[in-house]
């Protein structure tokens, strides 16, 4: 029955399936999702013929669930077989069931939570994004674990994205998204000096590693963890990725650009493949034209490039060489690999969550 309402939903609009599992949590726009009939699906664009290895001829991409504000954070549990994705504006967490396909949420009142992670031992890590501006680990039996609030004695600024590395060392990003208004959060003053990138040891003790980057925001480790990926959200003149060499000790060095989002592009969450490739969420950076244009009589500052042109995820070698544009109808925030078998990306885009298997695998 919730296969059969699931196609329904897909073909016409929520009205009809208000009962189901898949409705009832929207508290925002549903966005009603029309998939490609063919094969290969038309929104897998190759950019490079070494992609070609990592489509699927016979997979094309699903829409899994809609009616959040800005869906971001997903992380996939394998022992559950079930994804958690943050919805920000609307303050909670949601849940992704693959075996019963139902969609519920997981956790109100979460603290405008944003990047989500797993620990080693199978434990949601979370970015509370704004209000308690913290970093947090849920225990199997529920109970919060608070594991940073606070750099050098001073607030930290609001966390956004986190990674759990081999040696169980937990890395975040702490730009200031999170109390920079009233949309994912609470406007309040930033009390540290930089938005930095740190490091929880094991010990617990909390480190500053990259101390040089203007709001910081996704990141990953190079399949050997050798190298760690940094998203530089107002990185000028356009948004990038950095690599630094990262050593035994956790320190950072020989900082290099990989991709720079040249063409209006807006970088934000990525994973990277057990290749190496870089797989990030994507879309339009909302700049506007120098000069107004005419619409109708009035005067109006258009977007720069084409937003529909962007939207949806970007896969990159890496060394930085643009392989594959997966088109999405909505722009893609985050993604993660999950599924029994590793291999089915997972795309959180504005208002839902999309789906695409694909024959590569996430690294961690």
């Amino acid at each position: 029955m919730v296969e059969a309402s699931r196609r329904h939903l897909l073909a016409g609009g929520l009205a009809a399936v208000a009962g189901s599992a898949l409705a009832r949590p929207a508290l925002a726009q549903a966005f009603p999702f029309k998939p490609n009939q063919r094969y290969p699906d038309p929104a897998v664009e190759i950019l490079d013929p070494s992609f070609a290895k990592y489509r699927i001829y016979s997979s094309s991409i699903e829409q899994l669930a809609t009616g959040m504000r800005w869906a971001e954070g997903p992380v996939y549990f394998p022992q559950g077989r079930y994804l958690l994705l943050s919805d920000i504006p609307n303050n909670r967490i949601m849940k992704y069931d693959e075996v019963k396909n139902s969609f519920t949420v997981f956790r109100e009142n979460a603290n405008y939570a944003n990047g989500n992670a797993r620990d080693r031992q199978g434990r949601l890590v979370t970015c509370e994004h704004s209000v308690t501006r913290r970093i947090t680990r849920t225990e199997k039996n529920g109970k919060i674990t608070v594991l940073a609030d606070s750099y050098e004695g001073k607030r930290l600024n609001a966390p956004n994205d986190i990674v759990v590395k081999s040696d169980d060392t937990i890395w975040f990003t702490d730009p200031l998204f999170g109390i920079s208004g009233e949309w994912e959060g609470f406007r309040a003053k930033p009390e540290q000096a930089t938005t930095n990138v740190y490091r929880i040891g094991t010990d617990g003790k909390l480190t500053a590693v990259i101390t040089d980057l203007l709001n910081p925001n996704g990141l990953a480790f190079s399949p050997d963890e050798k190298k760690l990926y940094v998203v530089e959200w107002r990185g000028t003149p356009n948004r990038s990725i950095w690599s630094y060499d990262i050593d035994a000790q956790g320190k950072a060095a020989n900082k290099t650009k990989v991709v720079d989002a040249a063409d209006f592009g807006a970088l934000d969450g990525f994973r990277v493949d057990r290749d190496g490739n870089l797989w990030c969420g994507y879309g339009s950076n909302g700049a506007l034209n120098a000069e107004a244009a005419d619409a109708g009589g009035r005067k109006v500052f258009s977007l720069r490039g084409k937003p529909e042109d962007l939207d949806g995820v970007m896969v990159f070698s890496p060394a930085g060489k643009p392989l594959a544009f997966i088109r999405l109808p909505e722009r893609c925030a985050n993604l993660c690999f999950g599924g029994p078998k590793g291999n089915r990306l997972y795309m959180a885009s504005s208002h839902s969550l999309y789906a695409l298997y694909v024959e590569a695998h996430g690294a961690v």
